[in-house]
């Protein structure tokens, strides 16, 4: 069969290779891919927005299958311009995608539906949202309803803070459009842990548990990016953490979406903060995380292809979902200055020593020059990933591994999954 994937970062290179494996397919395109993803897929320089273009293409390849993988296609309506034509399409809908789409949505649906979630209020009114900050107990988090590339989020220690969040996000609009509603939460505090999942519209299957670290630089510190590593399983998701997801959170989600008339296929991503009053969701993403995808994915011991057909057709429940019993740990290379300001176009080396087994090395931001050399083309450039026997072999396979590779600017975290050693 032919397969077309949509996107053109680190999560899509995972799919691609993943996709890669399955004995069902034989040709992969990617639109648009980057450099890494070239050298297991046809690239096609068509925009992950473009629907019209992406649409004719799958009509005019005979594409069997299409797999979309960012979230701006999918909230925009992707899925919806696939199946208007009758071309089979993994992801879900506009009406169900909008679970990312607006973070005031879904907090609406948790608090409908009893899922636990932070105390919160929507605004759409910046002079309201100041007013409530007056009297709000800090520290307090502000959030842009819509998609913010995994920046939009503000913690704020104190009233100060607060205000100018509340003119960055909704006056100054720093993320768009997507501050045009805020809102504003209340501040949880525990160990935050992500959990994949596919679900077919009614089923759920859980994938393996991942953390992943946002913040720019060691100790969490500096600015909110997409991701700076990752890793999988995380110690702190427990058998009564999942036996309590299980029966409060992830099917409720699920039941909570198809109530309203929302019925939800694809991959629910579960952003869990794990409290001391219990499990509580965070945020809800329609897609697979970036880069938690790079840790999940090389452990799934399924024919990927099998899964997402199961979801699309509704029949997840006849899937037994299994995973290695081993560890992943991804540490994202970036370019310095990222997530603010930084230089591209610098030449990559190293690539050589990456078995696709215990050792992978997923393009996020890298390009073809016009020498036909990799270069650097984003601020999230490479995710290095290694398995090993447990966390702290993988963890130190991937810092190993983070030294084959080289390229000016080279930026790293140093401490992705140092919350390991206290688990």
């Amino acid at each position: 069969m032919k397969v077309l994937v949509v996107g053109s970062g680190g999560r899509e290179h995972a799919i691609c290779m993943s996709v890669a494996k399955s004995p069902r397919v034989d040709k992969i395109y990617c639109a648009p891919g980057n450099a890494g993803i070239g050298q297991i897929a046809e690239c096609v320089s068509i925009g992950a927005m473009e629907f019209d273009k992406l649409v004719a293409f799958a009509k005019e390849k005979e594409i069997d299958f299409t797999i979309i993988g960012m979230d701006d296609p999918l909230v925009g309506g992707v899925v919806d311009a696939f199946e208007a034509e009758g071309l089979k399409v993994f992801g879900p809908r506009k009406n169900a995608a909008i679970l990312e789409g607006s973070k005031a949505f879904s907090k609406d649906l948790m608090k409908k539906y009893n899922i636990p979630t932070a105390g919160y209020e929507n605004f759409d009114d910046p002079q309201k949202a100041l007013a409530y900050i007056e009297t709000a107990k800090m520290p307090i988090v502000l959030k842009a309803d819509g998609l913010a590339l995994g920046k939009g989020v503000l913690i704020c220690n104190t009233k100060e803070e607060a205000i100018e969040g509340v003119a960055s996000i909704m006056q100054e609009k720093k993320f768009g459009d997507a501050g045009n509603t805020m809102v504003i939460e209340e501040f949880m505090t525990g160990r935050e842990v992500s959990v994949l999942s596919f679900v077919d519209g009614k089923n759920i299957q859980i994938m393996s548990s991942a953390q992943d670290h946002k913040r720019a630089g060691d100790g969490d510190t500096g600015l909110n990016t997409g991701g700076m590593g990752t890793f999988s399983p995380s110690p702190f998701y427990t058998k009564e953490v999942d036996e309590f997801c299980k029966k409060y959170i992830y099917q409720a989600t699920v039941d909570a979406m198809a109530a309203e008339g929302r019925e939800f296929k694809g991959v629910i991503f579960f952003g869990l903060m794990l409290t001391e009053e219990g499990p509580k969701v965070l945020e809800y993403n329609a897609r697979f995380g970036d880069p938690e995808a790079q840790v999940v994915l090389p452990r799934m011991k399924n024919d990927i292809i099998d899964v997402m057909e199961a979801c699309v057709d509704g029949t997840l429940d006849q899937i037994n979902l299994e995973f290695e019993d081993n560890a992943a740990v991804c540490v994202v290379l970036a370019s310095e200055g990222y997530p603010v300001a930084y230089e591209k176009g610098f030449e990559i080396t190293g690539f050589d020593q990456f078995d696709n087994k215990d050792y992978f090395c997923f393009h996020a931001g890298t390009a073809l020059n016009e020498a036909g050399k990799i270069v650097t083309n984003g601020g999230r450039v490479l995710g290095i990933t290694a398995k090993g026997s447990d966390l702290k072999d993988a963890r130190a396979k991937a810092y190993n591994a983070t030294n084959w590779i080289d390229f000016e600017n080279k930026y790293m975290r140093h401490d992705i999954g140092k919350a390991i050693d206290e688990a």
